[in-house]
């Protein structure tokens, strides 16, 4: 930092923070309702729930319950939910052509979703691992992960989606010019008004392991995704990859996983001044609730003071699985985010 002023005694950093009222005054970012996207997982079945083990306080939730969860969601001010199935087993294939079935789960949610809750938005991750035998993105030939195959599939799961009425489609296979046509071929069926919400710098990342549980997939993948997810030691190439989706289309970018890659938020953000997302994974969920279980760690204040974090890095929104307690936070009278 260059052309400090003040020294001490004149400057006493200490006077602006001395009153409730003064730190409010100086703060420098602040987090909202607004900022939270609450991912969900859907299960088949009517009235049902499931736990997942890895993932304490997070339910899968068949259709009929999961409107009642997005209900409270809405009433709360979150202004957006994305959607995970759970596919049974029985209907993932080798090609993973439930994808684009239009009675999916997915699907069936989007439309349910739709009649009792029209104004929340519904973001639909794009994807194969939750319709594959086995637990890839994309379609294998062999060890080989196929990107133009893949994509083609891809495009076809996007356009189902919006059919049945996805706001936001949010790829997160990560196969190159994925964007491009997916928008391409949503501007074509007149889905123009639908956006896009690329994962664009996605890593290879540990921790997605309880997110796997939650859809189903951490026994079905074989071998790693290493291929096409990027590389955690690097920091440049996520510049370029977001790049490529902006220019391809992306209406909004995001960067998976969140905490550990504050800095990839802030260098995309600073470069690009385009919408930015945050993803607080699974992993990240896990550790913090266990600590907060084993009372280690404060739940309310770790909580908001993680997803400030996303906001100080640069990032417009997160989607954390804290969302629904986050956003009671926010709303009870001693809201802990305030000074």
């Amino acid at each position: 930092m260059t052309n400090l002023i003040g020294q001490y005694p004149a400057t006493r950093m200490r006077r602006n923070r001395k009153t409730n009222w003064s730190r409010a005054m100086v703060q420098e970012n602040t987090l909202s309702c607004a900022d939270l996207i609450w991912p969900l997982f859907i299960i088949d079945g009517d009235n049902k729930t499931e736990t997942i083990s890895a993932m304490p306080g997070i339910l899968r939730y068949s259709v009929d319950l999961l409107v009642k969860q997005v209900k409270i969601a809405y009433e709360l001010g979150i202004p957006a939910i994305a959607l995970f199935p759970n596919t049974p087993n029985e209907l993932r294939t080798q090609n993973g052509e439930e994808a684009y079935n239009p009675n999916n789960l997915v699907c069936k949610a989007v439309r349910a979703i739709k009649q009792a809750v029209p104004n929340i938005g519904i973001i639909c991750d794009v994807a194969l691992d939750p319709y594959t035998s086995h637990g890839h993105d994309g379609l294998m030939n062999g060890n080989e992960i196929l990107n133009d195959a893949s994509v083609n599939v891809l495009v076809k799961q996007a356009l189902t989606q919006a059919k049945a009425g996805c706001d936001i489609i949010a790829p997160s296979d990560m196969m190159d010019g994925r964007i491009g046509l997916i928008r391409q071929a949503l501007d074509q069926a007149g889905y123009e008004q639908v956006q896009i919400m690329a994962y664009s710098a996605k890593y290879a990342s540990a921790y997605y392991g309880p997110f796997r549980e939650a859809v189903g997939a951490n026994n079905q993948l074989k071998g790693d995704k290493k291929t096409y997810q990027m590389d955690y030691a690097n920091s440049d190439e996520a510049l370029r990859e977001v790049a490529l989706d902006i220019q391809e289309g992306a209406d909004m970018v995001m960067v998976k996983p969140g905490l550990p890659y504050l800095d990839i938020i802030t260098r995309v953000k600073a470069e690009f001044k385009t919408p930015t997302f945050a993803y607080q994974v699974s992993g990240e969920y896990a550790m913090m609730q266990g600590a907060i279980q084993n009372g280690w760690l404060d739940e309310d204040k770790i909580i908001i003071e993680s997803l400030m974090a996303f906001k100080r890095a640069g990032a417009n929104g997160i989607l954390t699985y804290f969302a629904l307690k986050a956003a009671k936070l926010l709303h009870s009278s001693d809201q802990p985010h305030q000074p």
